[in-house]
């Protein structure tokens, strides 16, 4: 079965919400036997929590768009928060020997120190092009887990995280098209814009929660064992990661032509796979 199609199959066949996670219905044994799925599921827990930092930050960024404001304060905070939660959860529920409270301090203490106002771009409209790729980055990689995941519960939790970042996405795009008074800033400034924040993303969040979560399961940070850790889950997502979705989501605020978007959809694909993973 399709990735996406896999996807949709998980949405309708549990009825649960991720208000309300059936922790209770983890196959434990299933899960604990890839340690790959550990990592990248305690590591997107790490990003997920620290939500509130960067909304924060944003909400403060988009003062003078109440709509957006309120949109980022009322629903985007809120939802990126339950993902941590959730996550954290499964992570918690799956391996209770690990010390999430204490590799999360570490993370958050340097993390913190990285998310700043002086990431964003100069206009509210290039921000928006920003924020698609970096939703475009999630709800792929929460495809890519999903793929990757051996156990039926986080299967679906990632289908529904994955739904709610492809939400993200299209809110974000509505903004775009409306900010800064709806006037589109121009497809070199826009292209400039997507390529900055994809090298942005080329795994520095990813890479300081990974370190974190490393040194307290194995209490000593080898750098040498993380970085071929690093490579090889870099290996598995990339094998099940949709490019080509990417892609399309990557080349939307560019506002080409479809038939030009069709011929750059091949190339794109493929250099989201080198810069993003």
């Amino acid at each position: 079965m399709a990735g996406g199609q896999m996807m949709k199959a998980d949405l309708a066949d549990a009825r649960w919400t991720l208000d309300a996670v059936p922790y209770e219905s983890i196959n434990v044994a299933q899960a604990r036997t890839s340690d790959d799925v550990f990592y990248l599921v305690a590591a997107a827990s790490f990003i997920e929590t620290a939500a509130d930092l960067y909304t924060d930050n944003l909400i403060g960024y988009f003062s003078g768009e109440p709509e957006v404001a309120a949109w980022l304060d009322g629903h985007w905070k809120p939802e990126e928060l339950r993902h941590g939660r959730v996550l954290r959860g499964y992570v918690e529920h799956v391996w209770p020997e690990f010390d999430w409270a204490l590799a999360y301090r570490g993370f958050f203490e340097e993390y913190s120190r990285a998310c700043t106002v002086d990431e964003f771009e100069p206009t509210h409209s290039l921000e928006m092009v920003a924020r698609c790729v970096v939703e475009t980055g999630t709800a792929t990689f929460y495809q890519a887990l999903g793929e990757l995941a051996c156990e039926p519960v986080l299967r679906a939790m990632a289908a529904r995280i994955r739904a709610d970042e492809v939400g993200h996405y299209k809110y974000f795009y509505r903004f775009f098209q409306s900010c800064d008074g709806g006037r589109y800033p121009g497809r070199i400034r826009v292209l400039n814009a997507l390529r900055r924040r994809m090298v942005e993303a080329r795994g520095d969040d990813a890479e300081c929660a990974l370190r974190h979560v490393y040194r307290v399961r194995h209490g000593v940070d080898d750098v040498a064992a993380r970085s071929a850790l690093s490579a090889r889950l870099t290996a598995s997502v990339k094998r099940h990661y949709p490019v080509g979705l990417a892609a399309r989501m990557l080349l939307k605020p560019l506002n080409l032509p479809p038939s030009v978007a069709r011929v750059l959809e091949g190339p794109v694909a493929r250099a989201t796979a080198r810069i993003m993973l």
